[in-house]
């Protein structure tokens, strides 16, 4: 049926845009307080670039990208995700010349071949950060910090911080070796996906969800426990820093993110608002993506979260607040002459940036009326025939009732004191 949207996607507008678009806005506020500034990717790129970015083991790669061949023959991929993108543009647009680190972020459609389910769809979006050019642990913590603070200005607050270290070089080396002993010793308790698994990437069956697996992994070797002294020092002084700052969290040595690609810091904001699928947000360090995607050694770290499961949460936390913008003035009329000059009025305001509605219907004045009070709007007006002789007409308080003479050529300066002294008013 040509009327029925695709299995797993949705149609946004409405009072679900208008949230939408209030939490884009804050988030926004949120970024440039830190200086990030905002990058546009194309919504598909080569596939080879997910491939080897998202890391050829995950389910990602394996099960879920929508991959197709333009005209040409090339493989092309849907992206599932954000930050390979910005990679690709980061060293396409020679970005590691400019003034380091490098600070991005984006909101960005993605998708995922998976089965439909509440704040996971097949099309969503994701927001994300991108921080490039720094090693350090400062790096690590400004990107939490600004995660941190971003929840609490969507009124996110029931979510607790969770952090690893995954390690880098030898101690991961060491540790994949130390792990893929483990797993050789209980290979016949692992399903077969972790068998596979366990051959090219052993941390990854950490991530595994199946009740078998997860048996057999409350005994594995933790990664956090043999870390080196740089690693370990790196880590160290992330906590402390975020201590330093004020914000809570707790040590989870099971989080490995469901990417290949991270390195030492990884981290988790998971909300207890929202069952089963409790993280609103994460991300971590990835200090070799860029050199895999082509580019010189370069350290990064960032987060994504995604939009729907946001706004999910702030629904289950009471925090969608946000409504559009109410109608200023409701210009009804009377006539032919009348409608002229309400739409010349209408159209004058406009260009003021007043909102401003008038009837496209051919309706009455009183079912015109009607409709001021059904859009909401603060005030009205009638024009007709004595208005058009007084240049002037009575504007009405659509709440209190009140009603004051105002002369057309004065109409904006009113609208314009009256937002002065709303609750809100500038």
């Amino acid at each position: 049926m040509l009327t029925k949207a695709p299995r797993g996607t949705s149609d946004l507008y409405g009072s679900a845009m208008e949230a939408w678009q209030g939490l884009e806005e804050k988030i926004r506020i949120q970024c440039a307080a830190y200086g990030f500034k905002e990058i546009r990717t194309p919504v598909f790129e080569h596939t080879e670039l997910f491939q080897r970015g998202v890391g050829e083991t995950t389910d990602i790669v394996q099960k879920e990208m929508y991959t197709f061949q333009d005209k040409k023959g090339r493989s092309l991929t849907l992206k599932p995700e954000g930050t390979a993108g910005v990679v690709r543009a980061y060293l396409e647009q020679k970005m590691y010349a400019d003034t380091q680190p490098t600070k991005l972020f984006y909101f960005t459609p993605a998708f995922r071949y998976e089965k439909p389910q509440a704040g996971r769809m097949r099309q969503f979006h994701q927001f994300g950060v991108e921080l490039f050019g720094s090693g350090e642990p400062a790096a690590d913590a400004e990107v939490i910090a600004l995660a941190s603070q971003m929840l609490d200005r969507l009124g996110i607050r029931n979510v607790e911080l969770q952090v690893n270290s995954l390690g880098g070089g030898a101690c991961r080396q060491n540790y994949n070796r130390m792990l893929e002993g483990f797993l050789q010793e209980h290979r016949e308790g692992l399903c077969e996906t972790c068998r596979e698994r366990m051959e090219r990437n052993p941390l990854r069956v950490l991530d595994c969800k199946v009740p078998s697996c997860q048996e057999v992994m409350k005994d594995a070797p933790l990664i956090i426990d043999n870390l080196g002294p740089e690693c370990r020092e790196h880590f160290e002084k992330t906590l402390g820093l975020l201590d330093a700052m004020g914000i809570p969290y707790a040590v989870n040595p099971w989080i490995v993110r469901g990417l290949d690609y991270y390195t030492k810091t990884v981290f988790e904001f998971v909300s207890k608002e929202i069952g089963a699928q409790g993280t609103v947000c994460g991300g971590g360090r990835y200090d070799n993506l860029i050199q895999e995607c082509g580019g010189d050694p370069t350290p990064a770290v960032g987060f994504g979260a995604g939009i729907e499961r946001l706004l999910m949460t702030m629904e289950k936390s009471g925090a969608i607040t946000h409504k559009a913008p109410g109608v200023d003035l409701y210009i009804a009329h009377m006539g032919p002459q009348a409608q002229a000059k309400a739409f010349a009025l209408a159209q004058s305001l406009r260009g003021q940036d007043h909102h401003v509605e008038t009837d496209l219907l051919g309706k009455s004045v009183k079912a015109q009326m009607k409709q001021a009070n059904r859009l909401g709007a603060r005030r009205s007006m009638v024009v007709g025939d004595t208005e058009l002789a007084q240049g002037a007409a009575q504007v009405k308080d659509m709440e209190t009732g009140a009603q004051e003479t105002v002369a057309f050529d004065g109409l904006a300066n009113y609208l314009m004191r009256q937002k002065s002294i709303e609750p809100g008013g500038n």
